[in-house]
Order: C-alpha cells, then sequence, then structure tokens
C-alpha cells in the first residue's frame, strides 16, 4: 500500500506474481510459491511479511519468533510466480507485437491517474515515506498507511482532512471510498478514460460481518449478488500490526476468465482472479489485550495495485513483464547472454529473482539501510546474496561483460536508478553510493561463494549417503548449516534452497539452537522502549501539546497538567517517588535528532521564595505526538496536578549540548569535503559529555584524512560565524539545500539551522549562536560499526578542554616514569616493547629445554601393551608447564620411543587453564588411532575441546581440578585400543 517510495506504491500483495520480494500488499493468503520454500520472507519495495518469522527472526531480533508473530500480526501471502497459466487463454494468442505499448497504460501513466483522481477530489498528493519506519513494532514499512498511524490513533492533529500518496485516505468513510474505486476502474469521464476496465469482469470480496459495505456495493453501485463474496478474517480484516489501527477490507478482483460462469467461485484462485483494488475501513484500534476499541477518527486507507493494473492494461501474462520491472530483468538477461523470450522456465524464474530483487535493494539502500547481519542490514544482505548466487546460475560470469573480476548488480542497479528517475529525485543522488555498496557487497560475497559452494556440495553428498546408508531421510544437519552461515556467509535460505535441489532437507531447529547460542555469546541485548503511557486514547484529550520554550529561555513558569507513575496517572506524587511529569509549556528540550533530553529542576513555591518541592528532571522524551515527558524523582515535598511550578534547565548541560550540537553540522560537513559529497548520516548522539555521528562509508579513513578534518571544523570555529535560523516551507528548505537529519520527519513548516558557508541543515535542536562558542574539536575515535557504516567519536567546548587537560596530564605522568620528553615517548615504548618480546623469547626457550629435560626424565616411564607387537604408550602429567614447553616435550619423547608408540601429556598453566597434546607414531596412525580424534572426548573432560592431525593433536580446558582423572581415563582408553589392535 502506500506512501511507500513511489516505484513501490499502488501495489499489494494479495496474490498476483509473487517472487522473493512482493509488490506491496501483503494480506491474502495464496498458495506458496515456487521460487521460495514454504517457510521465507516476503519483502519489496518496503514490504515484509510474517513469512520471515521461523526462518528469518533468529538474524533479525534479539526475541523469538512469537514475539514478532504477535507485534506484527501480518498474514502469508504468496501465489505462485508465474501465473502464466492463470491467463493463457487470454494471453497466448499474444505475439509480442502486439503487447500494448500504448503510454496511456504505461506504470508511469497508472501511477499519475491514480494521483490526479483523488487529488481532484480534495486530496493533497503528499511525497511517499522512507522504508525506514518510526515504528519499533516494524522492521520495514510494510505499508503506506504506518506512517500515518499516530494520525488514526489520534495521538497527532491531521494536518489536512485527505491525502494520497501511492494510496489515499480521507476524512469520509466507506460510501465515498467504495463508489470512487469504482469509478476509478470503470468510468469514463468526456471520452477521457480512467482505467477503464470492464464493469462484468470486476467482483468485489467484503468482511463476512460487513453490511454496510455489501449494501453499498450492491445497492449503489449495482454490483450483483453473485459478484460480491463474503469472506473471513484471516483475509478481509486487516490490522498493522498487534496493535494499533484495524478494520474491514473490501477489494476488487479482475476476471480473466468469465466464461466459467458464478458456481463454485475462489476469488483466491490464480488461474482465474487478480486483486487489484483494496479499500480498508480503519474503524477500530486494537489494544494490548487483543480487544477493539472504535477510532476517535475512522479513516479510509486505498490502495491500488500498480504492477497488476499495469498487468491488465498492458496484456502481459505477469507482474514481471510490465514495463515497471521488465527493463530491468532484460537488462540482466543481456548480462547473461541469453534471451529472456527464448529462455527456458527456469532461467526466467533467475532473471525474475534478479531484477526483483535489484528493485528492492537499491530503494532499500537509498533509503539508508545498509548490509550488515542484523536488523534490516540482514534484509538487504540476504537479498544481495541471494541474487548474486542466482545471477551466477543464469550465467552471469563477473561483469557480464567478459571481466571476470568485476561486478555485476551495479550495472543492473543503474537501469533501476534509471526507471526512478520520474519517482524519487533522492535514489539518482544516491547513484554513486548505492552502486559502491552493490559493488563492495558483491565481491565480499563472491570471494567465499565458491568455497562455500563446494563445501556444501561435500555436506550434501555426506547427507544423502548417510541417508542411503541408513535408510533416512537425508538432513543437513543444523551445526553444518550454521556453520555455512557464520564462517562463508551463506544465508541459511540459501543453504535450504541448494539442499533442496539436491532433495535434502536442513535441521532449521538445530540451525536455531547454534544461532541462539551465539546470539548468547556475542550480541548485547536489545530493549525496545514503549513510549505509551496506559490509557493514551484519553490522555491526549487531556493533555494538549506542549509549548516549546526552550529556544529563547532556560526558565519559565508552567503548570503540571498530569502527572504519571508507572504509566499510570495520579493525582499526587510524594517525596522519594520517580514521576513523569507533563506540562503545559516547558523550556526543557525533549530528546529528538540524536541530541538528548535536558536536565534541571522543577520548583514548587509558596510565597516569593519558600520552596515546597524540588523536582530533579534527568531526562525528557517526547510522547503521544508532541506531549514532553518529563523524567525525574521528587527531592523534596510534593508534587500535585495543577500545581504551577518554575521549570529551569541545567544551563551548563544545555550549552554542552548546543556545542556538540553545532559541532556535528560541522562535522557532517567537513567529512562531504574531504572524504566525498556521497556520505551521508546514519545515525548520530549528542549528548553533553561528548558527540556521536555514524556516516555511510567503504572504508576507514586515512590518519590524514582525519587531520584534515579536525583542521576544518576547527577553522569554522575560529571563523567566528554567525549561526543563522529560519522556519520556511519544506520545499523551499529542500530547493536551497538543507540537508535532513537521520531519522527525523518533518511538518511542512521546517527549521533550517544555517552556518553560512559552510552547513544547512533541517534541525530542530539546539545550537550556539556562533561557532566561537564551540571553542575547540578533538576526534576521539574511528571505528566501523557495520559493512559500509563508520562512526566518529569526538568532542567539543567544554569536554574539548577536559579531554586536553587529560591527555596531557596522563602524557607528562609517562614522561616523568619514562624519564623522557614528550617526543621522545614513542622511541622509548618502542624500544622497551622490543626488550620485552626478546626477554620473553628467551624465556620462552628455557622453558622448553626445561619440559624437554623433564621429558627425558619421564621417559623411563614408558610401559609396553600387545602381544603379537609391543607399542610404547607414555601417558603423564607435567605439572605447569605451558602449551609451547608441553608441544616441545611431546615431540621429543616421540622422536626417542621406539615406533610404535603413543604419547599423551597434560599439564595446567595457569588457574583455569589446563593444556593436553597427543602424539602418536607412523605405526600407531597406520593401526587407524589418530591422534586429533583421540584427544577432543579427554579435552572434553576438562572442560574444553581441540584437535588437529592424526599423528599430533593439541587441546585445552578450563578445568585443571579433572586434569588428573582425564588423563587417567586417555591411559586406559589407550591401552584398551591398542591391545586390541595389537592382539
Amino acid at each position: 500500500m502506500g506512501s511507500l517510495k513511489l516505484p513501490h506504491s499502488l501495489s499489494r500483495s494479495h496474490g498476483g506474481n509473487a517472487l522473493f520480494p512482493l509488490p506491496t500488499w501483503t494480506f491474502f493468503p495464496k498458495p506458496t510459491s515456487p521460487l521460495l520454500p514454504p517457510r521465507c520472507f516476503a519483502l519489496s519495495k518496503g514490504f515484509i511479511t510474517r513469512t520471515i518469522i521461523q526462518r528469518f527472526t533468529p538474524n533479525i531480533l534479539p526475541f523469538g519468533p512469537h514475539v514478532l508473530k504477535e507485534e506484527w500480526g501480518l498474514r502469508t501471502m504468496y501465489s505462485p510466480l508465474d501465473s502464466s497459466a492463470s491467463v493463457q487463454p487470454v494471453t497466448e494468442q499474444l505475439e509480442e507485437d502486439e503487447k500494448s505499448k500504448d503510454p496511456l497504460v504505461s506504470g508511469d501513466s497508472i501511477r499519475r491517474r491514480f494521483l490526479d483522481f483523488f487529488a481532484s477530489r480534495g486530496h493533497k498528493v503528499l511525497p511517499s515515506a522512507s522504508l525506514v519506519p518510526d515504528d519499533p513494532t516494524v522492521l520495514l514499512t510494510i505499508a503506506g498507511m504506518l506512517q500515518f498511524k499516530p494520525i488514526f490513533l489520534g495521538k497527532v492533529p491531521r494536518e489536512v482532512p485527505r491525502a494520497t500518496t501511492a494510496q489515499s485516505f480521507g476524512d469520509y468513510f466507506k460510501k465515498e471510498a467504495i463508489t470512487w474505486a469504482w469509478e476509478l476502474s470503470t468510468v469514463e469521464y468526456a471520452g477521457a478514460i480512467i482505467f477503464g476496465l470492464p464493469a462484468d469482469r470486476l467482483w468485489v470480496s467484503v468482511y463476512e460481518d460487513d453490511n454496510e459495505a455489501f449494501a453499498i456495493w450492491h445497492d449503489e453501485v449495482g454490483v450483483p449478488d453473485e459478484r460480491i463474496k463474503r469472506m473471513g478474517e484471516e483475509d478481509n480484516f486487516w490490522t498493522s500490526g498487534v496493535t494499533g489501527p484495524c478494520g474491514p477490507c473490501s477489494e476488487l478482483y479482475y476476471d480473466f476468465h468469465p466464461e466459467r460462469g458464478y458456481e463454485n467461485v475462489d476469488l483466491g484462485d490464480d488461474s482465474r482472479f487478480i486483486e487489484f483494488y483494496n479499500l480498508v475501513f480503519m474503524q477500530y484500534n486494537k489494544k494490548d489485550d487483543g480487544s477493539l476499541e472504535p477510532l476517535k477518527q475512522k479513516n479510509i486507507d486505498t490502495g491500488l495495485g500498480l504492477e497488476r493494473m499495469a498487468r491488465i492494461l498492458q496484456k502481459v501474462p505477469n507482474n514481471y513483464e510490465t514495463d515497471l520491472i521488465y527493463p530491468i530483468i532484460e537488462k540482466a538477461a543481456e548480462l547473461a547472454n541469453v534471451s529472456y523470450e527464448l529462455a527456458d522456465d527456469r532461467s526466467k524464474m533467475n532473471l525474475k529473482i534478479v531484477g526483483d530483487h535489484l528493485r528492492a535493494i537499491v530503494y532499500l539502500i537509498s533509503d539508508g539501510v545498509v548490509p550488515s547481519n542484523i536488523g534490516r542490514g540482514y534484509v538487504v544482505r540476504r537479498l544481495i546474496r541471494r541474487a548474486v548466487r542466482t545471477g551466477r546460475l543464469v550465467g552471469i560470469h563477473g561483469d557480464g561483460r567478459g571481466n571476470l573480476e568485476g561486478v555485476f548488480l551495479p550495472e543492473i542497479a543503474e537501469k533501476v536508478i534509471e526507471l526512478s528517475t520520474h519517482l524519487d529525485a533522492d535514489v539518482k543522488a544516491r547513484a554513486p553510493r548505492i552502486c559502491e555498496e552493490l559493488k563492495r557487497e558483491e565481491l565480499r560475497f563472491v570471494q567465499t561463494l565458491e568455497r562455500g559452494e563446494k563445501l556444501l556440495d561435500q555436506m550434501l553428498a555426506d547427507a544423502l549417503s548417510s541417508a542411503q546408508e541408513n535408510k533416512t531421510v537425508p538432513c543437513l544437519s543444523g551445526k553444518d548449516a550454521f556453520l555455512l552461515y557464520d564462517t562463508y556467509g551463506f544465508p541459511v535460505e540459501i543453504t535450504t534452497e541448494v539442499a533442496e535441489e539436491y532433495g535434502v532437507s536442513v535441521d532449521m531447529a538445530g540451525f536455531d539452537v547454534e544461532m541462539e547460542k551465539q546470539r548468547r555469546q556475542s550480541q548485547a541485548a536489545h530493549n525496545i522502549v514503549k513510549l505509551e503511557v496506559e490509557n493514551s486514547a484519553d490522555l491526549t484529550e487531556q493533555v494538549p501539546d506542549t509549548e516549546f520554550l526552550g529556544y529563547k529561555t532556560l526558565s519559565a513558569r508552567a503548570v503540571v497538567e498530569s502527572l504519571l507513575v508507572n504509566g499510570k496517572s495520579v493525582i499526587q506524587v510524594a517525596e522519594g517517588s520517580d514521576v513523569e511529569v507533563l506540562l503545559n509549556r516547558t523550556p526543557f528540550y525533549a530528546e529528538s535528532g540524536g541530541q538528548i533530553g535536558d536536565n534541571g529542576y522543577l520548583y514548587v513555591t509558596e510565597g516569593e521564595s519558600r520552596q515546597t518541592a524540588v523536582i530533579e528532571i534527568k531526562d525528557v522524551q517526547k510522547s503521544l505526538g508532541n506531549i514532553f515527558v518529563h523524567k525525574g524523582v521528587i527531592k523534596e515535598g510534593v508534587l500535585e496536578v495543577g500545581k504551577e511550578v518554575e521549570a529551569a534547565v541545567d544551563a551548563n548541560l544545555r550549552q554542552r549540548a548546543k556545542v556538540h550540537h553545532t559541532a556535528t553540522h560541522l562535522l557532517q560537513s567537513a567529512l562531504k569535503k574531504v572524504i566525498g559529497q556521497e556520505t551521508s548520516q546514519a545515525g548520530s548522539l549528542v549528548a553533553f559529555d561528548r558527540l556521536r555521528f555514524d556516516f555511510n562509508f567503504h572504508r576507514p579513513l586515512h590518519d590524514s584524512e582525519l587531520i584534515e578534518i579536525e583542521k576544518l571544523i576547527n577553522r569554522w570555529i575560529g571563523d567566528a560565524t554567525l549561526l543563522q535560523t529560519k522556519v520556511m516551507p519544506l520545499a523551499d528548505a529542500k530547493r536551497a539545500g538543507a540537508i535532513a537529519m537521520f531519522g527525523e520527519k518533518y511538518g511542512e513548516e521546517v527549521r533550517v539551522v544555517e552556518v553560512p558557508g559552510v552547513s544547512m541543515e533541517l534541525c530542530g535542536g539546539t545550537h550556539v549562536s556562533n561557532t566561537a562558542e564551540i571553542r575547540g574539536f578533538k576526534i576521539i575515535s574511528e571505528q566501523g560499526i557495520a559493512s559500509g557504516v563508520r562512526r566518529i567519536e569526538a568532542v567539543a567546548g567544554d569536554a574539548f578542554i577536559e579531554y586536553v587537560n587529560s591527555r596531557d596530564y596522563h602524557m607528562r605522568l609517562l614522561c616523568s616514569t619514562l624519564k623522557v620528553k614528550a617526543e621522545e615517548v614513542t622511541t622509548r615504548v618502542e624500544n622497551l616493547l622490543e626488550e620485552l618480546r626478546t626477554t620473553r623469547n628467551e624465556v620462552s626457550a628455557l622453558r622448553q629445554k626445561a619440559a624437554v629435560y623433564k621429558a627425558s626424565v619421564l621417559a623411563s616411564k614408558a610401559f609396553s601393551v600387545g602381544t603379537s607387537k609391543e607399542i610404547g604408550v607414555l601417558v603423564e602429567c607435567m605439572d605447569d608447564t605451558d602449551a609451547d614447553a608441553l608441544k616441545s616435550a611431546a615431540e621429543y619423547l616421540i622422536d626417542t620411543l621406539q615406533d610404535p608408540a603413543a604419547v599423551v601429556l597434560g599439564s595446567s598453566p595457569g588457574e583455569g587453564k589446563v593444556s593436553l597434546v597427543a602424539a602418536f607414531t607412523p605405526g600407531v596412525v597406520e593401526l587407524g588411532i589418530q591422534a586429533g580424534k583421540f584427544i577432543g572426548p579427554i579435552a572434553k573432560l576438562c572442560g574444553g575441546g581441540g584437535g588437529g592431525r592424526p599423528n599430533f593433536a593439541q587441546a585445552g580446558g578450563r578445568k585443571p581440578e579433572n586434569l588428573s582423572s582425564a588423563l587417567e581415563t586417555a591411559r586406559s582408553e589407550l591401552v584398551s585400543i591398542l591391545s586390541e589392535k595389537a592382539s
């Protein structure tokens, strides 16, 4: 649905030709796509469905699949990819030159006519939304209405009564929405056809209990009873997630085969119908307990399937052969040196995968999603890697133009970008970054793809062989699947896809277990803060938006509108209690745009000076639209609703935030000047003690670049430039070249902060009035935080002075300790390190000599086993000998003892450490006994593991208290095995 990027728009996935990304409607259950295993995810143009859950969740979120199901509440929906069979009677006779070339039925024309139709009916045409939503319950923008969710909940005021993006909503309800949907689809106006579909080919679905919608379709529009189908909640009741706006749906379907009549009709039959228009009657709010309450503002959410309508009007057999996607597929076919028209079904399917994936990838990267192994980044990485592998399967080698070391994704991406020219100017502007990201990611994957493919082939061959021997169903273990994922970068979906080609299943439960182990070991906990309070709808009626005074003053009188304790409204709060205070007006800045909330105090006074209550404010957040929530603790007295307070911001901390915020703007400008205009912000933090700036870039910055960035910023600080702050229309700000801040949403009027000649950004944060107030700027660190994303941490103002003073103190202390000048510290430290390395080497050599000496003494303890052949055995503990010395001792013994001989040594070189080594002569190995396989189980007894070659292996452990018994086990097992082999 939606106000996604317009190429993503006017399309849903209620059926049609679902591929890996789907067109942007995902509400209707359909048969599973043949392109995908039964469990997979669907993403396209900003769309994800619940099918992601069973397989995809472990790589995205720190919580389990059940949480995602509850929070999203979306329905699985795909249908077979190539539904040409469903329209063969209509399309098979069409020759290529008969396919419609009429510009009036082009995808661009359909989109334009949709918008124009609703604009002529009082709707304001709004820009599309980012694929990265401002909603913690959704990973990616799943519908165009998502950006308007706060409006439907009554949390923020509506700026316009009616709006249209790639969908439409307004201040009307079922009657208007239904009649307009019919007009748009069928009616001719003064000879100018909108879409002009034959009315007798259109069918309607309504929610089973929605008698009102049924009556409008039948009585006012005139659709016959037999062409209106009532459907259940699974198909015709839409929700935006586990909570939020929801309501019954009604859809329009196009009938490719009216000759089949009206008996036993199933609108889910893709061989006959395609659903192309959806109306969501949002009249309820789903609460946390699952109950429904009427929305304060009932709304309509109207969406048209762009690719579906294009398929109908352009008379092509599936969505992928419309002019919206086919040029991308043609580009892939060109690079593969194949003809799409002449290709077999499998090759066509692969070309569709590459083309459709690239469209989704380009828009995700354009909207700031960078490939990584978690969250949205994993969505992009998974799509890229599947596109790379599929491209190779279809015959694209290297760049497809003879350079086998080249890449092909950027070539196809250029076609996607070309098609987006009239839809989203940002995509073209970001083209260099998009293509560079694709190049890096493709090269990175190709480096491990061949090795991983060979290993996977071997694993699958082993699984088939094992199944044949044991007469079981062939299955790839979860550990093997995880090894491919973790070491070779194979998304488990690719592993599953390849395995299915061999007829081998994958142990997904085992994979999930391995993934969970890794997550527990390496991933810090993630917390989602729910910035809502109980009875939020009631609260928004009682508490108006907070008037922010903080741009002009740091103190003000205000009235307590509401008090919250643990999310519940209270009338009074006593000393010692944590509290959230809602004021009618405030000088406190609430966290947004990366800048943290102000600290300070609220004072309640009687008379002119006597304080009766003091509240320390430690944080301020925005909630429920534009209500400022002051979070603090009652230090003295009692606070009551209705009381007047003196709100005072901590001026020192505010100044620190202002300094760091302005410095962040200067940093972004400096980065663009030094490393290139294509770099863009990917996140930020403006705190009292430092600033943090994340940006898209493919490599670490050189020391010379960091120095140049610091010089630029400090020069701008020294220029003592006055900042200019203006409020202007968003369109004017963009035309003036203002840069939008990451993660922020903007109304029609925006605040522009400009450092003349240096920086101009849309920003609601607080800033210094003159760059000289920043005083100084210093980069503390620069590092990578994800693939293609770098992070700079820096200090400015007072924090800069504190940092420099601290470093100076430690340098003077170091100089005093080493008795050298500051400029000589590096040379002195290097000399000390070299001396230390030399000493350590000498100590290590002495330890090894001592171990060899101990070994020579132990050699006399060797004993023989076997009857037909005597085999020497030595199993001993060497106290605190370290691992290297233990290895030398074992090598000495195996050279000293006559072949055949087996040696196992153990030691505890430190607290909580165990070292083990096994050395077998060739004569023992020939008996089928391998050191690597033998020592592993022994190490497990000591809480560790290890392995190695057949003749020599090392292992370790964490339980030295078990070493003695482990060596005894090794001795008895060696004796048992060797006695049997040598008898």
